[in-house]
């Protein structure tokens, strides 16, 4: 065997439908995500059925608005190619995308059920970059998402195993890896999350240190890599969402400071 043969996309088919690897990947983390987040429902209270229901509504939201949020962008190639919108199992979703898509879908839905939206998200939020930290390895297996090119000599450096360096080989060059980097950021800010539970934040500032952790990261990796959207010239559009999240977030937790009052916290019911 090659040992730079790259893992194939295709996890395995069923006659003629070929499962790949992006969306059987995407579907764990899905599902690991809501396992994490059902046990923190219960446990602050919800009935056991809630996040399904919400989910029911806010996974397919998500994944369309994602594929929306990519195609608006890349329009120039797939208002010249439309069959190609709906293969989404080549990858091509933007995160973006499927976070406006869920929160907005868990905004109307907390509204419907007459919850809290903040009580929700700040219950969800480790469980939403579970998904991400998961997902980036789609990436990894659809060989995408990745920075400039590099040597293997500066991978080895990094320690990281082989089949991820081989995997970094396309084309003939090798390239960072920035699906890892993203997937490792993410990760500590699920540690972060889960340990800022026991500090009990008032409520809503969870989910608004997600949103600062991810984007601060995202600001950083977007720039390295090879494959951004962009809004005008040279302006990728993540960096520009992820400086206008943060904007945002951080004004809304100093306003929330100022002015809410009484003060309700995360742990409470």
């Amino acid at each position: 065997m090659n040992l730079l043969q790259a893992i194939d996309p295709v996890a395995f088919s069923l006659g003629s439908l070929e499962v790949r690897w992006y969306g059987v990947i995407i579907a764990f983390g899905i599902i690991v995500a809501f396992l994490v987040a059902q046990k923190e429902m219960v446990k602050r209270g919800f009935h056991p059925d809630y996040l399904t229901d919400l989910l029911i509504w806010a996974v397919p939201i998500a994944i369309i608005s994602a594929r929306i949020y990519y195609v608006i962008f890349k329009w120039d190639f797939y208002g010249q190619n439309p069959g190609k919108i709906i293969e989404i199992w080549n990858g091509g979703i933007a995160i973006h995308g499927a976070l406006i898509g869920s929160f907005l879908t868990a905004y109307f839905f907390t509204k419907k059920r007459g919850t809290s939206f903040w009580k929700v998200t700040d219950i969800v939020a480790p469980s939403i970059l579970i998904g991400q930290t998961v997902g980036r390895w789609g990436n990894f297996m659809n060989q995408e998402a990745h920075g400039g090119e590099v040597t293997r000599g500066f991978l080895e450096n990094l320690k990281l195993p082989d089949w991820i360096i081989n995997q970094m080989y396309i084309e003939g060059k090798y390239y960072h890896p920035t699906f890892l980097y993203e997937s490792i950021w993410n990760l500590v800010g699920v540690i972060i999350l889960i340990l800022l539970r026991k500090v009990n934040l008032r409520r809503g500032e969870m989910v608004l240190f997600y949103l600062t952790w991810y984007s601060v990261g995202r600001f950083f990796i977007e720039g390295m890599r090879t494959d951004s959207l962009y809004l005008i010239g040279d302006l990728r559009q993540a960096q520009v969402i992820s400086l206008v999240t943060i904007a945002i977030a951080i004004i809304l937790f100093v306003y929330r400071r100022m002015t809410i009052k009484p003060v309700v916290r995360y742990q409470d019911k």
